[in-house]
C-alpha cells in the first residue's frame, strides 16, 4: 500500500510521483500553466470564485475558451492598447500549444473567441472591479487622509463607439451631427478616491443624460465623514441636501448661474462668509414630488473667493461653496489647496481614455460595449493597485509615481515573470524587482510650468465628412494632376 502514516513527507521519495491519471483521482493536480504573462502578476489580486465554472448556464461546459481564458484574454486587449481580437486569439493558441504540446492549436477563427467575452457575467466582472476598489482603499494609509478625512473626487465625460444600429439606439449620437456622420455618444460619471486614485464607481447613460442626474445613483457609495469635490457642474441645492443628509460634506465650484455676492452672509474672513441658499421656487423633472417635499426651506454653506496668481490657468478667480462650516478647522486656504487637487481627476479620466484606450470603444453591441467598460475599469484599478504597492514598498509619495511609467513597466516585466513560471522565487524576485523599477522613476516636480493647450503638429488636411460615406463626394486636390480624360486638349 502506498501510504506512509509515520512519514508523510517521504511519501514520494519512497515510492514516487503517481501517474497522471491517478494524480487526478487523488486530486493531486498538475499546476496549471497560466494563459496569459499578466495572470502571473495580477493573479492574486482577482477573486478566483469569481471566473470558475457555473453549475448550470453558458458557462457550465468545459470549454477552451472558458471563463478563466476568456477574462485575461479581455484584459491583455485593454492593457495593451489596440490589441484585436484576432491578437488576443493568437495568444490564446500559443498558450495552448505550450500547454499541450503535439495538439492542434484552436482555430484561426475569432469567432469562438468574441463569443466566450459574450459568455463572461455582467455580475462576475462588476464582484471583480468592487473587489479592487475595496482592495485599493484598504490600502490607504492614515497620512494619505486629508485632515484625517477620506475624499472623494467625481467627475463625468464621454466616450465614443462604432456606428451601430444597435448602439445608436442606446447611446444616440448629438443632435448636431447628421445621420452616418458621427458615432454613437456614451456619458460616464466616475467616483475616484483621492488618496489612493481607485475608481470606485461608475454610472453612464446617453449624452443628454446630465452628469448630476446619473450621479446621484452613486450618492449611496458615499460613507458618512467623507467629503466630496466636485466642479460646477455638481453646484445643486438638491444633491448637498442629499450628502448632507449621509453625512457626506460637499466642496464644489460655485454654479456661473449663481451670482456670488460677497455683502450679504456673515463675514468670517476675507473672502470668507457663510451665506443661506433657499430652497428653489420650482420643481424641476429630475426630483419627484416626494424628494421637493422633503427638501429644507433653506440652507447654511460657506462661500469663498480666492484669487489664483501662478501662471498658465485659465481662471483667475475662483468662488467655492461648501458644507465645511467651522473656519478655524478648515481655513480658506487649506480648502483651496484641497478644491486645487481636484483636478487629479481629470488626470485619471486621461489615463483611463487615452493609455488604456477607453475614448474609443470597439464592440460593436450594447452588451459588449458594457462589459468592455468594465474591463477598462478592471484594468485601471489593477495597475493602480500595483502603483499602490509599489509606494508602500518603496516608501514613496504614490501621487508621484507615473501610470503611463508604471504601464509601460508592466508589458516588460510581465513578460519575464511568465518567463519564470516555473520558479516562485525567481517569480517573486521579478516583481520585487517591477515594484522597486515603479517607484524609482517618479514624475518630477515642475512648478510654474505653463503647458498651453495648443498643437504644435499640423494633423492631416482631409475633408471632413459632412454626408454618409456612400453619398459623399470629395473633390481632387487643386495640386492634384487631373484624369488624362478631364485634361483640355
Amino acid at each position: 500500500m502506498r501510504s506512509t502514516p509515520f512519514f508523510p513527507p517521504f511519501k514520494h521519495m519512497l515510492f514516487g510521483r503517481p501517474p497522471a491519471a491517478l494524480r487526478h483521482i487523488l486530486g493531486l493536480q498538475a499546476r496549471c500553466v497560466p494563459l496569459a504573462q499578466y495572470q502571473q502578476t495580477f493573479g492574486g489580486m482577482v477573486p478566483s470564485g469569481a471566473l470558475g465554472r457555473s453549475s448550470a448556464g453558458a458557462n457550465s461546459r468545459s470549454r477552451l475558451f472558458g471563463p478563466e481564458v476568456s477574462f485575461w484574454a479581455f484584459l491583455a486587449q485593454v492593457l495593451e492598447r489596440g490589441s484585436s481580437c484576432r491578437d488576443a486569439l493568437r495568444r490564446v493558441a500559443a498558450w495552448w500549444v505550450l500547454r499541450h504540446p503535439g495538439r492542434t492549436p484552436p482555430s484561426a477563427c475569432s469567432s469562438a473567441y468574441c463569443q466566450a467575452r459574450g459568455r463572461l457575467a455582467d455580475n462576475a466582472l462588476q464582484q471583480i472591479f468592487d473587489h479592487l476598489a475595496d482592495h485599493l482603499e484598504r490600502g490607504v494609509r492614515d497620512g494619505q487622509l486629508w485632515k484625517g478625512r477620506s475624499v472623494k473626487i467625481i467627475d463625468g465625460t464621454t466616450v465614443s463607439m462604432p456606428d451601430t444600429p444597435a448602439n445608436q439606439q442606446d447611446w444616440p449620437q448629438h443632435k448636431s451631427q447628421k445621420p452616418g456622420c458621427g458615432f454613437p455618444l456614451l456619458k460616464l460619471v466616475g467616483i475616484f478616491s483621492l488618496a489612493s486614485g481607485a475608481l470606485l464607481s461608475v454610472a453612464h447613460g446617453a449624452w443628454r443624460c446630465h452628469e448630476c442626474v446619473l450621479a446621484r445613483g452613486l450618492w449611496r457609495l458615499l460613507q458618512p465623514g467623507e467629503i466630496l469635490l466636485a466642479d460646477r457642474g455638481f453646484c445643486s441645492f438638491f444633491d448637498i441636501c442629499q450628502l448632507g443628509d449621509r453625512g457626506v460634506d460637499a466642496l464644489v465650484r460655485l454654479h456661473q448661474a449663481r451670482p456670488a455676492d460677497f455683502r450679504r452672509g456673515r463675514r468670517l474672513g476675507k473672502g470668507d462668509r457663510l451665506v443661506e441658499w433657499n430652497k428653489p421656487a420650482q420643481r424641476t423633472r429630475a426630483w419627484s414630488p416626494e424628494e421637493f417635499a422633503a427638501l429644507p426651506q433653506s440652507l447654511t454653506l460657506r462661500m469663498i473667493r480666492y484669487r489664483i496668481a501662478e501662471p498658465g490657468f485659465r481662471s483667475r478667480e475662483v468662488v467655492l461653496v461648501t458644507s465645511l462650516l467651522d473656519a478655524r478647522t478648515y481655513p480658506l486656504q487649506d480648502i483651496a489647496d484641497l478644491y486645487f487637487r481636484r483636478w487629479g481627476v481629470e488626470l485619471h479620466f486621461r489615463q483611463i481614455k487615452t493609455l488604456l484606450g477607453l475614448d474609443v470603444l470597439r464592440c460593436l453591441s450594447p452588451k459588449m460595449v458594457r462589459k468592455e467598460l468594465l474591463m477598462h475599469q478592471i484594468a485601471y484599478n489593477l495597475v493602480r493597485a500595483l502603483m499602490q504597492r509599489a509606494a508602500a514598498t518603496a516608501d514613496v509619495d504614490l501621487g508621484r509615481l507615473s501610470f503611463k511609467g508604471s504601464l509601460d513597466s508592466l508589458h516588460h516585466f510581465a513578460d519575464a515573470i511568465y518567463a519564470a513560471s516555473k520558479s516562485r522565487r525567481r517569480q517573486a524576485q521579478l516583481l520585487d524587482a517591477l515594484l522597486q523599477t515603479i517607484a524609482a522613476d517618479p514624475v518630477p516636480l515642475r512648478p510654474g510650468r505653463v503647458e498651453p493647450r495648443a498643437r504644435k503638429r499640423r494633423p492631416k488636411n482631409y475633408h471632413l465628412l459632412t454626408r454618409p460615406r456612400h453619398l459623399m463626394h470629395v473633390p481632387p486636390h487643386r495640386n492634384r494632376p487631373k484624369p488624362a480624360s478631364l485634361r483640355k486638349a
